[in-house]
């Protein structure tokens, strides 16, 4: 009889304790108790290019009495939220955050969904969806990424010259940002094979090795290599920089052409000299493929490869190459220009 009770009680308990696990496992994890006012969207990540206009989904099941809808923002360069709008359902009001590109789409009367019109590089990130309801205050997150590429970047001084804040302006100036872990992660399932260690937008830095070899980390198995978290200040790498979809076209002009030439020849062609983030995102979007190397504005000499040969660098993947930096007084190269139309 004891034992037949004790089998009762375990049952019991195992019936009480997977009840609570599937109700756990079907209730959204930012949501506070009480009524599910957000309804859960399909795809947390929204993918889109730089200059598109995106819409971040948030719809509520049904509208309470008396609510608000947040927009924020979180950066993984910045701890604090950064508001972008917040509306009662008939009025709104918008923060500073995203430059007055942001709006309420409201295509019915259960719609809070957010519009983000010309997305920039900086927009990437993940994003709050609040509803302000008193003791059920509900939200969701959802994750915007752009498509783009990766590309390491070193200072014309050499090897492992900038620390964190001159990273992040490097990659700036050449039309791009610093690169997230997953971006960098993404680039090198997408092949970036790089020995050389650069800062990230978190301020760890990390480098992607696809052939092991011992310069680059030791014999250990391919991925992605870090130091972790370093002195924003005192330390010095490269930089990992990313960037996406361009406006306008990149052309190439045959030489030979000193620097000075070079940028002559591009305000001819009413066009600039192209960033290295330019030559990147023509390669990678639009099939940019040139064997000759040509000038950049930062001084550098680079051509881009979509389909290896040997003439062409001698390297088995696509890619974009590189001379370094050389004099600019040598009439050697073409150009890269840049026509923002």
């Amino acid at each position: 009889m004891g034992s037949l009770r004790f089998l009762l009680l375990l049952c019991i308990s195992l019936g009480h304790v997977e009840s609570t696990v599937y109700r756990d496992s079907n209730r959204n994890q930012d949501h506070s108790p009480g009524a599910n006012y957000l309804l859960d969207p399909i795809h947390s990540v929204i993918i889109s290019k730089r200059g598109a206009n995106v819409t971040l989904p948030c719809i509520l099941r049904s509208r309470p009495r008396s609510y608000k809808v947040k927009w924020s923002k979180m950066s993984p360069a910045d701890p604090l939220e950064k508001l972008i709008i917040i509306s009662n359902g008939q009025q709104h009001k918008n923060y500073a955050e995203l430059r007055g590109r942001a709006r309420l789409r409201r295509g019915h009367r259960l719609d809070a969904s957010l519009v983000i019109t010309n997305v920039t590089l900086e927009d990437e990130g993940r994003y709050r969806c609040e509803l302000v309801n008193g003791l059920e205050d509900q939200q969701l997150t959802l994750e915007l990424q752009l498509e783009g590429v990766v590309f390491p970047y070193q200072s014309s001084g050499g090897r492992y010259k900038f620390n964190y804040v001159e990273a992040r302006r490097a990659c700036d100036e050449q039309d791009g940002r610093l690169a997230t872990s997953s971006q960098l992660y993404q680039a090198w399932t997408d092949g970036l094979d790089w020995c050389n260690a650069g800062w990230l937008l978190d301020g760890t830095v990390q480098y992607p090795i696809i052939v092991p070899r011992e310069p680059c980390g030791g014999i250990l198995p391919p991925g992605i290599r870090s130091y972790g978290p370093k002195d924003k200040m005192k330390d010095r790498f490269d930089a990992f920089c990313f960037t996406s979809a361009i406006k306008g076209r990149v052309l190439f002009i045959h030489g030979p052409l000193t620097y000075k030439e070079a940028a002559e020849a591009c305000l001819a062609h009413k066009a600039e000299m192209a960033k290295v983030g330019h030559l990147y995102a023509a390669w990678r979007f639009s099939g940019l493929d040139h064997c000759d190397g040509g000038w950049l504005l930062d001084g550098s000499v680079r051509f881009p490869i979509t389909e290896p040969r040997s003439r062409c660098g001698g390297l088995p993947d696509p890619g974009v190459r590189s001379f370094g930096f050389p004099n600019r007084d040598q009439r050697l190269y073409g150009v890269y220009c840049h026509t923002p139309m």
